[in-house]
């Protein structure tokens, strides 16, 4: 398990609650070692209109997958889960959306996976559940600690 990984789950549909605990109990059979599991933290939706509200975590893994093997895997829960297709151009409700936010200190910039996630800085729900596991962690592109991008929230 040599690498730490970073990953942001939400969901807006269902027993949010439990979607969220199944998503990081498969998180743990298929991907590595949960390491730390931020507060539940709810959110509008973001980037459409939706009656449902979001709820959000943070989740810190050890893994010895890859960043793609990652994101099969991560992609895999969805489905399992009952996801039938991923976000491409439009937003819309969902049971379970697992995002890669960090991979080490790594850069990566694929067409199918970005690393970090491009709209971290921009999404609150993101990166105050991430600073609370996670306050010391440096984005690796903007070069500020994790507490320092929730500041802009607080």
């Amino acid at each position: 398990m040599g690498n730490t990984a970073y990953l942001g789950i939400g969901t807006n549909l269902g027993d949010k609650a439990t979607h969220i605990r199944r998503a990081v109990e498969l998180i743990g059979q298929r991907v590595g070692t949960v390491l730390a599991v931020s507060s539940f933290c709810q959110s509008e939706p973001w980037g459409f209109v939706s009656d449902n509200r979001f709820l959000n975590v943070a989740v810190q893994v050890a893994t010895s997958l890859s960043p793609m093997e990652l994101l099969r895997e991560t992609q895999s829960i969805e489905k399992l889960m009952g996801r039938t297709e991923k976000t491409t151009s439009t937003y819309a409700d969902r049971i379970i959306d697992i995002d890669i936010l960090f991979y080490g200190q790594m850069v990566l910039d694929t067409e199918t996976l970005k690393i970090p996630h491009p709209l971290l800085p921009e999404r609150d729900f993101v990166v105050i559940p991430l600073a609370e596991i996670a306050p010391q962690l440096i984005h690796p592109t903007l070069h500020l600690r994790m507490e320092e991008l929730a500041d802009r929230y607080r």
